[in-house]
């Protein structure tokens, strides 16, 4: 089972911004991080989670990771966001590493992000202990 990430969606004004900034990106779309991930060879397949209004909403598929000149590295994303059912997540700084078995599942066929719980409404369930 590959290890996944999680990351703010930093900047990013709504679910929708975010998937016209990855899909912007020809061939891969990329995060510049100042520590290569120590477990990194256990991301091979993983993806990354995104995470907007302490919410996870969608994922993008991790190619590598590729140093830069300056010592910084760059996460290599397929440029795709695909869908996830909601789930709340506290917001925090950086990465962080995320089990298979903790991810929330892609939405299915047939499904659309309309139909999973707004991430609002996920964070304020959590808080009080519902969901």
């Amino acid at each position: 089972m590959p290890l996944h990430m999680t990351k703010i969606a930093y900047s990013a004004e709504s679910p929708g911004s975010l998937r016209d900034w990855l899909e912007s990106h020809a061939d891969e779309a990329r995060l510049t991080t100042r520590y290569l991930p120590k477990r990194h060879e256990e991301m091979e397949g993983g993806s990354l989670y995104w995470i907007f209004e302490h919410a996870l909403i969608g994922r993008s598929p991790i190619l590598g990771f590729e140093q830069r000149e300056d010592g910084r590295w760059h996460i290599r994303l397929a440029p795709v966001l695909i869908p996830v059912v909601t789930k709340p997540k506290r917001a925090h700084q950086g990465w962080r590493y995320l089990k298979e078995e903790d991810a929330p599942r892609d939405l299915g066929e047939g499904e659309s992000a309309g139909d999973a719980m707004p991430p609002k409404l996920a964070r304020e369930l959590a808080k009080l202990g519902l969901v």
